[in-house]
Parts: C-alpha cells; sequence; structure tokens
C-alpha cells in the first residue's frame, strides 16, 4: 500500500461559486492526494471581483474556538502541514498563529505555508491594500516569522520587506532575503522571453526563475491555486525547485484550459490531469546572487 500522505489545512476565504481560496487551495490539495481540513475565515456567493455580495465573517470568538478545537484535536498528529490564505479580520491572525505553534507541537517536521493575500498593485500602478492596515501589519508580526513558505505577489513582497513594490527580479530576491523565511515563491515575476510569465523562487539562498508562455485568463484564484500547489509538490518530494517547475507548469496548463473553454473562473474540476502531472513547457534558470 502506498504511504498515507500527511493532512493539510487549509484556511481561507470561501465562496458559494467559483475557484478561489479555499475552494481552489482545498480541491487542488485533494487531487494531489492529501486529505484536507478546510476552515472558512469569510464566506462569499463568490469573489467581491465578479459584483457586489453579502460578506459573512465569524465572530472573533466563535472562530478562535473553532480553532482551539483543532488545535487540541486527538487526531492533529494527522496533520503535516498548514495553508494559510485570506483572513477576514486581524484577530483571525492571532488564532491562526496559535494553531501553526500546536501543529508544529505535535508534528515538528510540519510545514507552514503563508499566502499573504494582503493587496495588489496593477502594472504601472502604486497597489493597495485589500485588508485593514492593521491586519496586514499582524500578518507581518505573527505569521511571516512562523511560515516555512511564503507565496507574496510584488506588491505584497514590498510590503511585507518595508520597501516599493520591486519591479524588477533583482529587487525581489533583495526583498525575499529580508524576509527570513526559507522558502520564498515570488509570484508575477519578470520573464527573460517577450510574451513570457515567470515565478521566482527563493531557497536555501538558492535562487530560480520559472517562466512559460502568458495565457490570457481569469485571474481570480491563481494566488490561492499557486500555494497550494506549491506546497503539495514540495511535500511530495522535498525538492523546492522542482515544485516549483511543475507548480508552474500546472497554472499554465488551467489558464490555457480556462482560455479555450472561455471561463470566467478557474476550470478546476476538468483540470485534475494538469495538476497531477502538467505536460507544458517550463523554462528553469539559475540566477546569481553575488550582487545581492
Amino acid at each position: 500500500m502506498p504511504q498515507k500522505k500527511p493532512a493539510i489545512i487549509v484556511i481561507s476565504s470561501h465562496v458559494v461559486r467559483g475557484s478561489v481560496g479555499n475552494r481552489a487551495a482545498g480541491f487542488a490539495l485533494e487531487v494531489l492526494g492529501y486529505p484536507v481540513w478546510l476552515v472558512p475565515t469569510v464566506t462569499l456567493p463568490w469573489h467581491p471581483g465578479q459584483g457586489a455580495a453579502e460578506r459573512i465573517v465569524p465572530p472573533a470568538n466563535e472562530f478562535a474556538s473553532l480553532l482551539d478545537n483543532l488545535a487540541n484535536s486527538p487526531r492533529l498528529p494527522e496533520v503535516g502541514a498548514v495553508l494559510s490564505g485570506y483572513l477576514g479580520a486581524a484577530d483571525q491572525v492571532i488564532a491562526v498563529a496559535k494553531l501553526v505553534d500546536a501543529v508544529k507541537a505535535k508534528n515538528r517536521p510540519a510545514i507552514f505555508t503563508l499566502d499573504p493575500v494582503l493587496g495588489d498593485a496593477p502594472e504601472g500602478g502604486t497597489g493597495r491594500l485589500y485588508v485593514p492596515k492593521e491586519q496586514a501589519q499582524e500578518m507581518k508580526q505573527l505569521l511571516v516569522p512562523r511560515a516555512d513558505i511564503i507565496t507574496p505577489n510584488p506588491f505584497e513582497m514590498g510590503w511585507l520587506a518595508g520597501c516599493n513594490t520591486p519591479s524588477n527580479n533583482e529587487d525581489l530576491l533583495k526583498a525575499a532575503k529580508t524576509l527570513g523565511v526559507k522558502t520564498v515563491l515570488a509570484t508575477s515575476a519578470s520573464a527573460m522571453m517577450r510574451g513570457n510569465i515567470a515565478n521566482l523562487l527563493l531557497h536555501d539562498g538558492k535562487a530560480h526563475l520559472a517562466e512559460h508562455r502568458a495565457v490570457e485568463g481569469p485571474l481570480n484564484g491563481v494566488g490561492d491555486l499557486a500555494a497550494a500547489l506549491m506546497l503539495g509538490n514540495y511535500l511530495q518530494g522535498k525538492d523546492a525547485t522542482r515544485a516549483l517547475k511543475k507548480t508552474s507548469a500546472s497554472l499554465c496548463e488551467v489558464m490555457m484550459h480556462a482560455a479555450r473553454s472561455g471561463n470566467d473562473e478557474l476550470p478546476l474540476e476538468s483540470s485534475t490531469g494538469a495538476l497531477i502531472q502538467p505536460k507544458m513547457p517550463v523554462e528553469m534558470r539559475a540566477l546569481g546572487l553575488k550582487s545581492l
């Protein structure tokens, strides 16, 4: 019998319709064979980018109590990783930090992946926080130091590093080094080939760039999917560079499926093959760090 994979706790937003937040992350991890414990931080009918929507945030004491229940569960040793995405309120940060500590106390090798959903900067724009500044600061102080893997976009990287939004890969790497996290996956990095997009990895003091052709399609949920795939692929082989390559190939293939079908959401239910064994070519480049 194949060895049973560890459970992963996914803490993020939940939408009724769509493939974002824990709908995207949880589905991808289950397709990769992981048992998933889903914790919703906020519930919406759809992604806010698709129109005004009712927003249900659990009361602070109830959310904290739910996470305390998980932390005290006799099944907690089953958990090998925690993935934290969009949080609905500043008080949720403390509860997540406590749960991460509890998981690592029961299972020392457990991995905490932080997808710091804080904000974004449109191309050529200055960027803005999606969450209250207090919540962003709490995440920086409590969650970043606990993270083993972090997956910021350029705006989030700059905000967490206390610098301007990096506009090139050298600045991304400089900012990444200040975070003190073992594995940093910078999404939306600068590709070297025209018509490509890239993801940049800093792991154990080495940098690699994975780039593939740019594909037009729905962007909502891509960051959630990237964080989940990076975690799941890394847990399978403990090789960050190979995890980066496979993750990038899967993202490209899913985006292509969406573009071909004209879907306004990531068509994950029809893209399981792309998640398990993607076929899209990805160019890998090792980057020097001498100037940083």
